[in-house]
């Protein structure tokens, strides 16, 4: 079995929950190579779509944490194809991710396509970057025009990552998808309107000759 994001994901507590479950058997005849240790063409695409995510750290007393992020759609970073990177803006001041990483630099992400319900996760090691440390990859990761004051930045370093399968994603669109998917009808309304507003005024003219 080669299942990159999996070996990662199976601990024995997970393995006695599949076998517990009846999957196991059907995971350790795994015959396909799944390494997803590289960005290939296609995440890239996808997470360069993204406005938002969720990623979770854990703490030195072992809870998680999950935090959403989001920002304008791109704003996370394919910087190559084993790292990604975004500027870590100014928040609520709890700092909690940030101080989590610090101990613990393991987090998981999760970026979701809601309309095309699909689901990407990640797994990866996390640095924070100061903002002068590395002048280049801070123009790489700025937002030109967003007001937030960045921090520093979060760089991560790619373990594995796994598409999901749609099930349970319920669509949901942003009002941009919404106005995008809206506009043909707009425009044909438009025009019925001033085809009704032409009839009209020819109408008129007709009575008002009479």
């Amino acid at each position: 079995m080669s299942y990159k994001f999996l070996d990662i994901a199976s601990t024995p507590s997970v393995r006695t929950a599949q076998a517990a479950n009846g999957s196991r058997e059907m995971w350790e005849k795994f015959k396909g190579h799944r390494a997803v240790d590289r960005f290939t063409d296609d995440e890239a695409a996808f997470i360069a779509a993204r406005d938002s995510f969720y990623m979770a750290t854990v703490s030195e007393t072992g809870w998680p944490y999950v935090q959403h992020r989001g920002g304008t759609p791109g704003f996370l970073k394919v910087l190559d194809e084993k790292t990604l990177g975004f500027a870590d803006f100014r928040g609520n001041l709890q700092y909690i991710s940030v101080g989590n990483v610090a101990a613990n630099d393991r987090a998981a992400l999760i970026l979701v396509d809601y309309p095309g319900r699909t689901r990407l996760k990640i797994y990866a090691h996390v640095e924070t970057v100061s903002l002068d440390a590395d002048p280049v990859l801070a123009r790489l990761v700025a937002e030109p025009g967003y007001r937030a004051k960045p921090e520093r930045i979060l760089r991560l370093r790619l373990a594995a990552f796994d598409w999901n399968c749609p099930q349970h994603i319920t669509p949901r669109f942003t009002e941009a998808e919404i106005a995008e998917a809206m506009q043909p009808l707009r425009e044909r309304l438009t025009a019925l309107e001033a085809e009704n507003a032409e009839l009209r005024a020819r109408f008129a003219a007709t009575e008002g000759a009479k």
